[in-house]
């Protein structure tokens, strides 16, 4: 049992260097298809349970070890903080991965069993406690054609399929049968997935949007010794000649409240000389504080806010708020009491010539449910973000591959804005049409691709994942109780 227990560690670590920056998908796989071959189908549901959450301890620990690096901002206030964040991130969502192992063997012996619960698990973590999907499974195929699946199955049914794929390719070694089906299931992916790529567009005439990256690390962003030279760096980058069709800024790029900011405003408009603006910004309506978007119109005027819904637990808001108080527990970017509080929900900003866009501030863009939140479809996906609390690694690289997800499961292409990057235009089949480097203070002018048809996911969001897992379930338990005792 130990030798399994720490095997399933080591996996689950292996299985983790699919994530960026390593982008060592073949690797990944290869834990994965070794983790079924691990698990033996005489295994005790407990058994079973024990190896699902030493490997999700393992993966969890490797792919989200960017966590430590929000708390070291104010290293001598929250760094003691860090390890048990980690610890407890990664141990949490292994309970999911366990009890999808004691749900799969309860239910047969078979790995197949697991596929299905295991789906069914990372399905509840994207809206259990308001979700958490960072790193799905079926994400370790982002660098290859099968990452195309997500048009028309979405992020969950890319999981099963990677999933079955896993388990009958371990049947396969294992029990020297099931070739066929596992080579036609990664073949079908593979080429598939190829297939469905849209083809590169002729950016000749498309509008032409500004990205502005100052560059400003976390530790410094907030300092009034540093302020005005971020802003003046900003300033700077939307002056340049020639215009294009709308600049962007990074989240919380101004410094200051949106009621208090009517000369940083105007300075803005000034630079950018009859060019719309997007920018972020953080806003008080009483009493209660909002990180929002707000797009200026040519003549400088507020024309749209946006206030970002899907808020980050513990970080920008905090859940027993009154609690955590009494142990001088606050959240990382809260101002007030309870940090901030949530917008009202998606809605749509008018770009001009770019048409309507549907905004994302940071973490939003990890859930592929936000993506589908309003009753028109948007023309472009806007991201603006503050990666510089996830460090100079991992986190950046996993959050901008996350986002290119996004543009292929909507079928529309996506700019994204970041303060220390990466910053990038991404078009609707997850390529990267230009970005300014992690760590690099710049501007690009990119033009933006136009959208594709609507895709099958963007029409049915997760639905669809949810009906394959009922009716799959609905079989599995029916020949369950068919089969001889």
């Amino acid at each position: 049992m130990v030798i399994r227990v720490l095997a399933a560690l080591g996996l689950g670590a292996v299985f983790a260097l699919g994530q960026p920056p390593f982008d060592l998908w073949w690797l990944a796989l290869i834990g994965l298809i070794a983790l079924f071959i691990l698990w033996p189908s005489d295994a005790s549901p407990k058994a079973a349970a024990v190896t699902g959450w030493f490997f999700g301890v393992g993966y969890f620990t490797l792919s989200l070890h960017w966590i430590l690096e929000p708390f070291q901002v104010d290293a001598a206030a929250t760094g003691w903080m860090a390890p048990f964040a980690l610890v407890g991130l990664a141990g949490g969502l292994a309970l999911l991965w366990s009890a999808a192992f004691w749900g799969g063997r309860r239910l047969g012996s078979g790995p197949i069993s697991i596929a299905l619960c295991w789906t069914l698990m990372e399905l509840a973590r994207a809206y259990v406690l308001t979700g958490f999907p960072w790193g799905l499974v079926g994400y370790l195929w982002a660098p290859t054609p099968v990452a195309q699946w997500h048009a028309v199955i979405g992020p969950h049914g890319v999981t099963f399929a990677t999933l079955v794929f896993a388990a009958l390719a371990a049947r396969a070694i294992v029990l020297r049968k099931w070739f066929a089906g596992a080579a036609a299931l990664a073949f079908g992916a593979w080429f598939g997935g190829a297939w469905l790529m849209p083809p590169e567009q002729d950016l000749t005439e498309r509008p032409v949007v500004r990205l502005v990256q100052p560059n400003a690390p976390q530790t410094q962003k907030w300092d009034p010794d540093y302020i005005p030279i971020f802003f003046d760096r900003q300033i700077d980058f939307t002056a340049q000649l020639p215009p294009p069709d709308l600049i962007v800024w990074p989240e919380t790029s101004v410094p200051n409240l949106l009621q208090n900011a009517d000369y940083a405003l105007d300075v803005i408009a000034d630079a950018a000389a009859g060019t719309p603006v997007v920018l972020g910004i953080q806003r008080e309506e009483q009493g209660r504080y909002y990180n929002s978007l707000v797009r200026l119109d040519g003549d400088g005027v507020v024309s749209d806010i946006y206030d970002k819904h899907h808020l980050v637990p513990f970080g920008e808001y905090m859940p027993l708020a009154g609690i955590f108080a009494k142990f001088n527990i606050l959240g990382l970017a809260a101002r007030a009491n309870a940090g901030y509080s949530p917008g009202s929900g998606p809605a749509l900003v008018d770009l001009g010539v770019l048409g309507q866009a549907l905004p994302l501030i940071c973490y939003e863009a990890v859930f592929p449910q936000d993506a589908i939140g309003t009753q028109s479809r948007p023309s472009v996906l806007l991201q603006i973000t503050n990666d510089a609390w996830f460090g100079t690694y991992a986190g950046p690289q996993q959050h901008l591959s996350q986002a290119r997800l996004r543009a292929i499961e909507q079928g529309l292409p996506l700019i994204r804005v970041a303060n220390t990057g990466i910053s990038a235009v991404i078009d609707p089949a997850g390529r990267i049409i230009d970005a300014i480097a992690l760590g690099r203070a710049g501007f690009i002018d990119v033009p933006v691709p136009d959208a594709i048809a609507p895709t099958p996911y963007s029409r049915t969001g997760d639905w669809g994942a949810v009906l394959v897992l009922l009716v799959a379930f609905a079989a599995l338990i029916a020949a369950k109780r068919r089969a001889p005792h």
